[in-house]
């Protein structure tokens, strides 16, 4: 592995305007762009390796792709109003793929760190479905050893009935989709609850006492001001979640809202840039002296051990992520991929495959490394250490030109320990983290 730096990497182009609309957020590396057909066979190789991975944490990603109506800002594979048959078909197909995938070599006997539900709604099902789909999961992989499972929940369908289910079954971590408690700016988004479902979800998840709850808002909405924002940030902090995780709004070419701005039919623009991440300092500044403790760009908790997010570190930490469901994302043994981003196609093609792979991107050991660095960097930081141990490298060698430059800027220091963002770094993580992609990564679109 080498050491040197490559000088080609800067921070041009991080202080350009940034445009309203498009594609931001770094979920992945290298881009999704990168990712193709003809590499298809590097993921089939590394579930065939028979090499031991038992000291690489596995977890599972099972995406539930129905909700009661899709809102304006979704950028995730989804379907409005399913009907009774058409879950209960996904269902089959998704407890038939993760059963294939069971049986692989480099799966088979493995134990499962976490686990998480996404969306869509999983919530959307009903109790007597997701029951179902949680024990077909238990049988395929036992879940004893999880450290964590979570699962989405959406205010109107977080019910008794389907809480008292999860919970049961064993579900450690729920995430509650609640954006912003102000009715208008809900209905402005295209989101279907109000205030009223979301105080009422909130009370029957305290019942049920689950370990963690996450409760998520968005900054940047449309019809939102400061004082919407802060008056839904209040009341958050009086309910006292575990976790709070503030995600600063993106419009991408694949959104319903890209399109209505397009077409001029936003009657007011969303925030810029400038706008949301003054708003989210000024969050974090108000869940610090509440007591929480800023976890990553977008998240803090009351208890950095207990509230850990286990989904989110252990893949950032190069764990192996098997996903099922269509348009899922998986990385196994160093390779990326995609399943088919339609619904007819991924239940066809498990039907005929016993898979959906529609994609893929093998990694180097260089690519791993450069991968890990830029996702530590959204916790705020990476450990030289860990690096130097895992990778061979010296972070401050290996990326000494951007690092240099970040510096200047005032985002990130460097020391012996290895790499740690200041707080005007971790609210703009995202807009610098391409200046570390290797040069054959960068200028290239996201999707």
């Amino acid at each position: 592995m080498t050491t040197s730096a490559h000088s080609d990497l800067d921070c041009s182009g991080c202080d350009a305007p940034e445009p309203i609309e498009g594609n931001y957020f770094v979920s992945s590396y290298p881009p999704f762009s990168c990712w193709s057909k003809e590499q298809l066979g590097a993921a089939e190789q590394a579930l065939q390796h028979s090499a031991a991975r038992d000291e690489i944490p596995l977890g599972l990603y099972l995406h539930i792709p129905f909700c009661a109506e899709r809102c304006h800002y979704c950028y995730y594979r989804s379907y409005a109003k399913p009907t009774r048959d058409q879950t209960d078909e996904y269902i089959d197909t998704l407890l038939t793929e993760l059963t294939n995938y069971s049986q692989a070599p480099a799966v088979a006997g493995r134990a499962v760190d976490f686990v998480y539900f996404g969306g869509g709604t999983p919530s959307l099902l009903s109790a007597a479905q997701i029951q179902r789909l949680l024990d077909g999961v238990k049988h395929v992989f036992p879940l004893d050893t999880a450290r964590e499972v979570c699962f989405e929940c959406a205010p109107q369908s977080a019910t008794d009935d389907r809480l008292r289910v999860l919970r049961d079954a064993g579900v450690t971590r729920i995430s509650l989709g609640v954006q912003q408690l102000n009715d208008d700016v809900l209905a402005k988004s295209g989101r279907i609850h109000r205030v009223a479902d979301v105080e009422r979800a909130w009370s029957q998840i305290a019942l049920h006492g689950f370990p963690v709850v996450n409760l998520d808002l968005m900054a940047g909405l449309v019809g939102e001001t400061d004082e919407t924002f802060f008056a839904s940030l209040a009341r958050i902090l009086e309910m006292g979640s575990m976790c709070v995780t503030i995600y600063l709004l993106e419009i991408p070419a694949n959104t319903p809202l890209f399109h209505a701005l397009q077409e001029h039919k936003v009657e007011q623009p969303p925030a810029d840039w400038d706008m949301k991440r003054a708003r989210l300092r000024r969050a974090f500044e108000q869940l610090e002296q509440r007591g929480y403790t800023i976890r990553s760009a977008y998240a803090a908790v009351r208890d950095p051990e207990r509230g850990r997010f286990v989904y989110q570190e252990a893949q950032y930490h190069g764990a192996d992520l098997l996903g099922v469901g269509v348009s899922s994302f998986s990385y196994f043994g160093g390779v990326h991929y995609q399943n088919q981003a339609s619904l007819d196609r991924y239940l066809h093609s498990v039907d005929e495959q016993g898979h959906a792979r529609l994609r893929a991107c093998e990694l180097s050991d260089e690519e791993q490394m450069v991968r890990e660095f830029i996702l530590q960097l959204k916790l705020g930081g990476a450990r030289a250490a860990t690096f130097r141990d895992k990778f061979g490298v010296s972070l401050a060698e290996r990326f000494a030109a951007p690092l240099s430059e970040c510096a200047q800027h005032g985002w990130l220091t460097v020391d012996e320990e290895g790499v740690r963002l200041t707080r005007e770094g971790l609210l703009r993580v995202d807009r610098f983290l391409p200046t570390f992609y290797l040069p054959q990564h960068r200028n290239r679109t996201y999707w």
